[in-house]
């Protein structure tokens, strides 16, 4: 799925969309309604990189270089069901080194959530902060049985720059909101759509006079954010089996819906794994 693409957002501040980890699970019928059952549905991990006059900022970070060297530390069911490419030249890493970029200019990582295709990358810019919600830290730090084969301990072992957040009423759109970086330009902020994990978040950013959202794992294929909602089998039942909270769940995607419904001409909307939105916002 290439390497970069960039956007200009009207105030002039370049994002760059970056898949951070190609994977490739059986199913394509079920995954994406259409194909075979026996073909591949190719998955993205759509992440952020976001020019700031102090530094870079990275939205999510994908699969790092230790889990391209290292995938057994993964788990067997995630490689086997997932079946990741890893490929080192789509690390968040390599990539920010390819656009001209040191490592040491990644100043900040807001996380989604901290699941295992999520916070792989962390590691490589052990110099940044790293900002998450704080129900989220909680969850990966003393997981319930749950819980357990979904983080990756290792992929913070170098003791990682947490920045813990906590809900302090701020609104955006009628979602509770926080903001990550305070000072910074453009505004970024989390945005609690929990269910599919614990401390999950959506992370919004403000580009001029429009916003985009990164709404992470909250829904996995782009007509769950349409009206009237839909969604492949295989991918609903994917949802079902990994979410921690249905209600939670459910609910945050309905208030998404509401909210393109109401404002899409102002506000982008993509989550991490859908591969035509990844397209659609390089474009």
């Amino acid at each position: 799925m290439g390497a970069t693409t960039q956007s200009k957002g009207t105030s002039g501040i370049r994002i760059h969309h970056l898949n951070c980890g190609t994977m490739c699970p059986y199913g394509r019928r079920l995954m994406a309604g259409e194909g075979g059952l026996l073909d591949t549905y190719e998955m993205c991990c759509h992440c952020l990189l976001i020019e700031t006059a102090q530094g870079l900022v990275l939205v999510d970070s994908g699969l790092g270089t230790d889990d391209v060297r290292n995938p057994r530390r993964l788990g067997r069911p995630f490689l086997a069901t997932v079946r990741p490419q890893l490929r080192q030249e789509e690390t968040a890493l390599a990539q920010v080194l390819a656009l001209g970029f040191k490592q040491e200019d990644v100043r900040h990582i807001v996380l989604t959530h901290l699941d295992l295709d999520h916070a792989g990358g962390i590691a490589d810019f052990p110099d940044a902060k790293v900002h998450v919600f704080d129900t989220e830290i909680e969850a990966a730090m003393a997981p319930s049985l749950r819980e357990k084969m979904r983080y990756v301990s290792a992929q913070w072992a170098h003791g990682p720059d947490w920045v813990r957040h906590k809900l302090e009423g701020e609104s955006w759109f009628g979602f509770e909101a926080l903001r990550a970086i305070p000072g910074l330009d453009p505004d970024v902020l989390l945005v609690p759509l929990t269910g599919h994990t614990r401390g999950h978040c959506g992370v919004a950013v403000k580009t001029g006079d429009r916003w985009m959202i990164h709404c992470g794992d909250a829904y996995f294929f782009r007509g769950e954010v349409e009206t009237p909602a839909h969604c492949p089998i295989g991918l609903m039942a994917f949802q079902s089996i990994m979410q921690m909270n249905g209600p939670q769940r459910l609910n945050n995607q309905r208030r998404l819906r509401e909210l393109k419904a109401q404002h899409g001409g102002e506000i982008d909307i993509f989550c991490a794994h859908d591969p035509v939105e990844l397209i659609r916002h390089r474009h």
